[in-house]
């Protein structure tokens, strides 16, 4: 793909002065690689003024006579030279940050959730087929190279048979049972969209539904066993103050995968369960898919491993174990040589750009909603205790 064909990037939410910084260290790794740059050029910021803007572009080692300077959504909207929207704010500022890309038929590209509730969510979806953009969902995990190994195992002559149940548990990687770090303290508050249910529990409940099918028949048991949490000062490591959350910490889900070419008749059970916090020792996750014949065990040592990838030398294993032999034989997989020379969080978020950048095969707003629209289902009539 030669220059003149390049998609040119509008970013939203890059910034030069965040504690933690999706934008910085998953989307631009890519951007910014020989890789990237044969396929997309950033030609525009979008921050919260346009001096925000600017600090960023200088921050980042941005061309300033290349990449201009918006302060408000509505000016990036109306910039013509923009092809695609990039939107990595806080989840409750995404949809007023996109909304007027959308409405004007630019490209949009947003990370997950799509926004704060699945009535937002509909709203954009809306609105994006009436004014005929292309809408992609960073639901990155669904390109992920684990995951196709892993579906690789299933079918009915596959290593275990036909699947029987399908099971994963997992706790949350950026809080405590009962503390959490100041960038994060928005987890506890329910209306920001952004929190363990949506994010932690939301990434898993999408990858394990892409690789062995969706689910219906869902009920759901939410629980808060520690309302009140302690928000902590990474620079000091000390208390700050304590929050009242009214975010569920404990997620059980469970429901019918749709009968497929590898599930028994009738489908398969699934149950997931998502919880604040982990226990030292243990894995981050584990998932499991039974068969027949056999089972294939996931395990991570980082709840969040299977979308972003395992944390420098931790693993991210494969295991198959056969019934009739008792044996356990461990399942190599890997990234694509272009991804191996990206950081970590980067490699599938990259994946989600070539394939917008081929045309086909990445996940779109349609797709958040139809997430969006089970976790609202999943979260229907349960209210916080004492709230």
């Amino acid at each position: 793909m030669s220059s003149l064909h390049r998609i040119r990037v509008g970013l939203i939410g890059l910034s030069s002065t965040a504690v933690t910084s999706w934008a910085a260290n998953a989307h631009l790794p890519y951007l910014l690689s020989p890789r990237g740059l044969e396929r997309f050029q950033i030609v525009a910021l979008c921050n919260s003024s346009v001096d925000a803007a600017r600090a960023a572009i200088k921050h980042h080692g941005l061309d300033p006579a290349v990449v201009r300077a918006h302060g408000d959504p509505e000016s990036l909207a109306a910039d013509k030279d923009v092809d695609l929207v990039v939107c990595n704010t806080r989840v409750d500022r995404h949809f007023e940050t996109i909304e007027p890309s959308v409405r004007v038929g630019k490209n949009v590209f947003c990370e997950w959730p799509l926004a704060e509730n699945g009535v937002r969510a509909r709203q954009l979806v809306d609105t994006a087929k009436k004014a005929g953009g292309k809408t992609v969902i960073d639901l990155q995990g669904r390109l992920a190279p684990l995951g196709a190994q892993i579906a690789s195992l299933l079918g009915a002559e596959g290593p275990i048979g036909r699947v029987l149940s399908v099971e994963a548990r997992s706790g949350s990687v950026v809080t405590q049972r009962d503390v959490v770090w100041k960038a994060f303290d928005y987890f506890m508050k329910r209306e920001v969209g952004g929190n363990i249910l949506t994010i932690t529990f939301g990434h898993l409940f999408d990858f394990v539904q892409t690789v062995v099918g969706d689910v219906h028949s869902l009920q759901s048991h939410l629980h808060l066993q520690h309302p009140l949490v302690r928000v902590r000062d990474p620079a000091t490591d000390k208390i700050l103050e304590t929050v009242q959350s009214n975010v569920p910490d404990l997620i059980i889900s469970t429901g019918t995968i749709r009968e497929s070419t590898f599930t028994q008749k009738g489908g398969a059970s699934f149950l997931i369960r998502v919880r604040r916090g982990g226990i030292p020792g243990e894995p981050g996750l584990v998932w499991t898919i039974c068969g027949e014949k056999g089972e294939i065990r996931v395990t991570s040592p980082s709840p969040s491993a299977l979308q972003v990838g395992p944390v420098g030398e931790e693993e991210i294993r494969i295991d198959v174990h056969n019934f009739a032999t008792n044996e356990v034989r461990k399942v190599e997989w890997n990234w694509q040589d272009w991804q191996n020379e990206l950081p970590m969080p980067a490699r599938n978020v990259a994946a989600v750009y070539e394939a917008f950048a081929q045309g086909q095969g990445y996940p779109t707003f349609e797709d958040a909603l139809v997430r969006h629209e089970q976790l609202d289902e999943m979260l229907a009539g349960w209210k916080a205790p004492g709230v």
